[in-house]
């Protein structure tokens, strides 16, 4: 989301533009497509479209639902919000996190989903096209939000309905290997919350740990992490795995210091957080020869407790493997399970600021609970 006094400069309609133009367009110039006139985001699709100010300002309408949401009077002031709306949630990849965030965030905000978890119960099984598909759904529901293993099928759909007479908004919920935004803006919400008494998230050090190479949390949380002075980031991970030049080139442009580690052990004494992710072998193909390494070196195990600093903290997007020991789950600085329902809260901003309810939240919020 672009700050107000550059969007209205930059800001382009998808409708004036070719899906083939728009395509090739890098990503921080497809950002300007996903703004409404308000300076509000309409379609959520890259992390690119979001800077700190925007940042800034979900995470704190997130705290605000969140602290409403305590009584039985906030949760009726916000389940009317968007009473009047319909979502559809397409998830045909694989989700529990992901999905149970957005249906608990629609819920609250008394928004009524419907829900396709598998292509095969839809028309597409007697081959209807997916853009066919999306534009059924557009006829009965004011927003989508997408989860595909499809590369690109988000920013399509968006394009393809910009250009029809009932155009609604597309939040991607994860797209391909590139990118997952708003698993990404619950992550820098759960970094703000654990940092809020230690100046926030700036002059942080992250370390991103695992199988970097296809992880498109890691993908998306980096970028956002550049609008934070003085963070800087460790990538640990075994060759084959680690991160990939395009997200680095992005890092160098933004001056954000980063080093590249195969020994993840040796970064857990002067880390911050430690950002866990599994091996994410669901996209192997057939022919792919696995990676050969050592699937210790790259977990965090009881013992690593000892050497982490007190105030640091642990993170995993989930689900996980065997990359942290389930004995790590009741120390304080463990916040994956305060990260997972932190989802709930920031969707839940997120969904009310492109309807346009932020300014009724932070009203209500501070008449009545601050």
């Amino acid at each position: 989301m672009l700050d107000w006094s550059s969007f209205l400069l930059k800001r382009k309609h998808l409708d004036e533009i070719s899906w083939e133009d728009f395509h090739q367009l890098p990503l921080t110039e497809k950002a300007n497509y996903f703004v409404q006139n308000n300076g509000r985001p309409y379609h959520v699709l890259i992390a690119q479209q979001f800077e700190r100010e925007s940042l800034d300002k979900l995470c704190d309408l997130a705290t605000r639902i969140r602290r409403i949401a305590k009584s039985k009077a906030g949760m009726d002031f916000l389940s009317l919000l968007l009473k009047h709306k319909r979502a559809m949630l397409d998830f045909t990849q694989p989700s529990s996190r992901t999905f149970l965030s957005f249906y608990a965030a629609c819920q609250i905000l008394g928004i009524r989903p419907a829900e396709v978890r598998n292509s095969s119960t839809s028309s597409e099984m007697k081959g209807e096209s997916r853009m066919d598909t999306m534009r059924t759904f557009s006829s009965y529901f004011d927003l989508l939000i997408m989860r595909t293993p499809e590369q690109n099928l988000a920013e399509k759909t968006a394009w393809m309905l910009s250009n029809t007479e009932r155009p609604v908004p597309i939040i991607n919920a994860g797209s391909g290997k590139d990118q997952h935004p708003t698993q990404a803006l619950l992550d820098v919400y759960t970094l703000q919350r654990s940092f809020e008494r230690r100046g926030g998230i700036e002059g942080k050090h992250i370390v991103f740990c695992g199988d970097l190479a296809r992880g498109r949390t890691v993908r998306s949380l980096a970028k956002l992490l550049t609008h934070y002075p003085n963070v800087r980031i460790t990538f640990a991970a075994p060759g084959a795995l680690q991160i990939g030049t395009d997200i680095l080139a992005q890092l160098d442009s933004a001056g954000l210091p980063y080093e590249l580690t195969a020994d993840f052990k040796s970064t857990i004494p002067e880390a911050d957080a430690i950002y866990m992710t599994r091996i994410q072998d669901e996209w192997d193909t057939e022919g792919d020869t696995p990676a050969k390494f050592n699937l210790e070196e790259y977990s965090f195990s009881a013992d690593d407790l000892k050497r982490l600093p007190q105030q640091a903290v642990i993170m995993h997007p989930l689900p996980r493997r065997t990359e942290i020991d389930p004995a790590c789950d009741n120390d304080p600085r463990a916040v994956y399970w305060r990260q997972m329902r932190n989802g709930m809260w920031i969707r839940s901003a997120l969904i009310a600021t492109i309807f346009v309810r932020d300014n009724e939240i932070t009203n209500y919020y501070m008449m009545n609970i601050k």
